[in-house]
């Protein structure tokens, strides 16, 4: 017995250059063929997955100060992709166009936090990595002082923020260790008095910065008293950016209530091995 063609039409897609694939009909018109959408461009796979889309309800948003450098950069991916927090506000002095899910920028023109504007959140995190050469978005971001970071603090408190994380530099082996795991300033100090539920400080260390000499003796000096920086203990060397923010992002997940002082040792010590695993058993020490 004969295939009927007459009625199974057979849909037959030829290239147009112009136009993309069509449809071509051959055989029997009995019924209506339908004709297969067109295909996906790659282009329009990539436009969709940098569309800015809300993120879940119900989880914690961020205010961000300081999404600059590269320290800034890992923490605010490890915000976006651990998907533990809802969108991320970063403060932004000039308009910057969004080009990730679940962040959206804060406009605040002004160099005083208390003319920023107010923007409900419950986490808060601070950063001071100055702006990359080269990075012309991250010059539009704002990025806190160190040496007067506490109007950012004050500012997120108004917003409704309960937790305030804080990766502090500070320069290597010039911290006492009497105070690398305690409050080190009158600002930490202020910090901790505006009544939030959690603080996290992470100090990190930082090479010092010398400018360079101009005068030839200078620079001989400079050289020979460079060999000094072997003597620093590895405890206090620097540690990469990018383990820093996983030891930060470890410790807004499973730190409780309280004020949480990372040295810089401790910072060093989880960035040879295991990040979470280290940040549980310090917090779980009471740390």
């Amino acid at each position: 017995m004969q295939p009927d063609d007459s009625t199974k039409p057979v849909v037959v897609r030829e290239p147009d250059a112009s136009k993309g694939a069509r449809p071509v009909l051959r055989g029997g018109s009995s019924r209506e063929a339908r004709s297969l959408p067109s295909p996906v461009e790659p282009i329009q796979v990539l436009q969709a997955a940098r569309a800015t889309t809300a993120a879940p309800p119900g989880l914690p948003e961020v205010l961000l100060a300081g999404a600059t450098g590269a320290l800034g950069g890992e923490v605010l991916r490890r915000l976006v992709g651990g998907q533990r927090q809802g969108t991320v506000h970063v403060v932004a002095r000039e308009p910057v166009r969004n080009g990730l899910r679940g962040v959206q920028t804060l406009l605040a023109s002004s160099d005083d936090p208390a003319a920023w504007p107010h923007r409900h959140a419950q986490i808060g995190v601070i950063l001071f990595d100055p702006p990359r050469l080269y990075h012309d978005r991250e010059r539009a971001l704002h990025t806190p002082c160190p040496d007067n970071w506490i109007a950012v603090a004050e500012w997120m408190r108004r917003c409704g923020v309960e937790t305030l994380a804080i990766a502090m530099p500070h320069v290597q082996a010039q911290l006492p260790r009497s105070l690398q795991e305690g409050l080190a300033s009158l600002d930490e100090h202020a910090a901790v008095a505006l009544d939030f539920r959690r603080v996290i400080l992470v100090r990190s260390a930082q090479k010092p910065r010398t400018p360079e000499p101009a005068s030839w003796p200078s620079r001989v000096a400079l050289q020979v008293l460079a060999a000094l920086q072997y003597m620093v203990p590895p405890s206090e060397q620097p540690v990469r950016a990018r383990r820093v923010a996983e030891f930060l992002d470890a410790a807004l997940q499973y730190a409780p209530d309280g004020i949480h002082v990372a040295s810089p040792g401790l910072v060093w010590q989880a960035a040879q091995g295991d990040v979470q695993t280290t940040v549980r058993q310090w917090l779980n020490a009471g740390g």
